[in-house]
């Protein structure tokens, strides 16, 4: 997480501090967001530093960036991840890791044409790029849980072709809506149907399109309606 000394770093979800306890090592300053009041209340006293910044909130309602462009941390809740990734990766900070579920994981690295590659390898692709750092065993965690983890980097994308990303992000949510449907099947509701039709990807799912080609296709649908006669 900290190759280098951080003057701050994130920490989301600290539990009980194993994490945390690693990073006070590396960084000037960790600003730790945790929504179980109890462990809030270990943590200050595991840690009485004026270097430890506990924030008793969830981190879906907390304005990360408030505290500037910080590298972001933490093992994030199964439940939660997606959402989780979605306000971080906004964020654009210089890199963020997290211990993922390994589905989660392979969903976020994963090429076009295969089975889990969908919306929220996009989603995510568009601000950053994903690797995965290295796999963690149930048996590492006490309890062990029912499923295997993985370690994730994101760190900034350099560039996005699209000059709307949020528009652009609402029409891949339409093109992944139903993934087995294809592309035509699943926009004739929301552009021409003779548009649609004429565009060469029409028959294909959309699992088969990488983001530049998801993004191309965007583009040229959103000129030829533009370009039409109202």
């Amino acid at each position: 997480m900290c190759p280098a000394r951080e003057d701050l770093v994130i920490e989301i979800g600290p539990g009980k501090g194993a994490l945390t306890a690693k990073l006070l090592e590396r960084a000037g300053r960790v600003v730790a967001i945790e929504v179980d009041v109890g462990l809030v209340e270990h943590l200050r006293a595991r840690f009485p530093t004026p270097h430890l910044e506990l924030v008793h909130a969830d981190v879906m309602a907390a304005d990360l960036a408030q505290w500037g462009r910080a590298p972001v941390c933490g093992n994030l809740p199964y439940y939660i991840t997606s959402p989780i990734l979605d306000k971080v990766v906004r964020l654009c900070p210089p890199r963020a890791v997290f211990l993922v579920q390994k589905e989660v994981a392979q969903r976020l690295t994963a090429r076009p044409g295969t089975r889990e590659y969908g919306y929220l390898t996009v989603q995510t692709q568009v601000f950053a790029f994903s690797k995965v750092l290295f796999h963690v065993k149930a048996s590492a965690f006490r309890p062990p849980p029912k499923v295997e983890s993985s370690v994730v980097l994101l760190e900034p994308h350099p560039g996005f072709a699209a000059a709307d990303r949020e528009a652009f992000l609402e029409f891949a949510g339409r093109c992944f809506h139903q993934k087995r449907k294809t592309l035509r099947n699943n926009l004739v509701a929301y552009y021409p149907k003779d548009l649609v039709d004429a565009q060469p990807e029409a028959g294909m799912r959309a699992e088969q399109l990488s983001l530049e080609q998801l993004i191309a296709l965007w583009e040229r649908l959103t000129a030829a309606v533009h370009a039409r006669p109202v």
